[in-house]
């Protein structure tokens, strides 16, 4: 049950807001912050004023019933009344309590992506490349903008592994969940008896990472610089334009060859580093939290396996919440990722109302 002084805090602290933003003398920087408080509150101020009416509705109905001088169809309309009111109140409860959870400052941000081919040779690097065209589709149709800041390439169309930028609106409240290993099983192209084959690549995704974020200093830093090679060690350009930075203190090394300029490369490098960065930080302080964090959705332990994708029976299996679509086609085409989000963030937030 949520304490009635809560959502008596919340009530007195939107009409605090109301009567703030309709003032005249309300500066542009007050205004933005105070407007984006007053539009969450407005999400659930409607539930929050009727829960902390419940209790006296319901002794107004409770006594409707219980009087002799009312009579039976009022009653029966009162006892329907009372069904209601008990069934939106066990709704509204549920909402608050969603609401009152702890917010996940990481989830209006954008996100780095990470693919890379694991165990199974070719055809890992070529489910990594089917994995990376799955993310393409599903950003272009949620109108998210993609940017590759790094590709690396395998034979047959491959990928030993690509980095990428996605922009828009809470990236990485959807994207979060990927994290871990993606198990693929299928028979190869270059498979001569039919049999079908285990193969995995890891995705990790982290949120893109300002630098309010995360302060790097420059001491910290050890940067070296060689030439880029292509494959094969063929020579991409003659100048020293490819760039390595290491960041002592956490040991975390980021290699950067894309560009053809040494700067953008170490500005390309900066960006995933800043991330890592944050996304360690991010991880210590959730293991203080929670010392139970493995049973939670969306650890982000890569060495998880979170998804199977079996394609001659055409099925997609995630395993932290034993949910099997048998549309795995829709699914690599990006039809139904929010089926498969959509039910992860219900049971992560499932899991997070038992904590309270």
């Amino acid at each position: 049950m949520v304490p009635l002084s809560k959502v008596h805090d919340l009530i007195a602290k939107h009409s605090k807001l109301e009567r703030e933003l309709s003032s005249q003398e309300i500066d542009k920087k007050f205004f933005a912050e105070k407007s984006k408080e007053y539009s969450d509150l407005n999400d659930i101020i409607k539930e929050a004023i009727s829960y902390f009416n419940f209790q006296k509705n319901k002794d107004e109905l409770e006594n409707l019933i219980n009087d002799n001088n009312t009579d039976n169809e009022m009653k029966d309309l009162a006892i329907s009344e009372l069904n209601e009111l008990v069934k939106n109140n066990e709704n509204n409860e549920k909402k608050i309590k969603l609401f009152l959870l702890p917010k996940d400052e990481a989830d209006t941000k954008n996100a780095i992506i990470e693919i890379r081919a694991g165990t199974g040779g070719l055809e890992a690097s070529l489910f990594a490349s089917d994995l990376f065209k799955m993310y393409e589709k599903v950003s272009h149709k949620k109108k998210w903008s993609m940017e590759i800041i790094s590709i690396s390439k395998s034979d047959a169309g491959g990928l030993k592994e690509v980095i990428a930028s996605i922009k828009g609106k809470n990236i990485y409240s959807s994207l979060k969940y990927e994290s871990g290993v993606h198990r693929v099983q299928r028979v190869p192209d270059t498979e001569t008896q039919g049999r079908v084959h285990t193969s995995a690549a890891t995705v990790a995704v982290m949120p893109e990472a300002e630098e309010v974020d995360v302060k790097i200093e420059e001491k910290d830093l050890r940067i070296d610089v060689f030439r880029s090679s292509g494959p094969g060690g063929q020579s991409v350009n003659t100048t020293d334009s490819a760039v390595r930075i290491t960041h002592i203190p956490s040991g975390i090394v980021v290699s950067q060859q894309d560009e053809k300029s040494q700067i953008r490369n170490k500005e390309k490098g900066l960006k995933i580093l800043r991330s890592r960065i944050y996304e360690l930080e991010r991880q210590k302080r959730d293991e203080e939290r929670s010392k139970d964090r493995k049973s939670k959705i969306g650890s982000g332990d890569r060495s998880e396996r979170i998804r199977t994708y079996n394609f001659p029976q055409g099925r997609v299996t995630d395993h932290r919440i034993n949910l099997t679509l048998h549309k795995l086609s829709e699914f690599m085409e990006g039809e139904i990722f929010d089926e498969m989000i959509e039910s992860l963030i219900i049971q992560d937030q499932e899991n997070e109302l038992s904590d309270i």
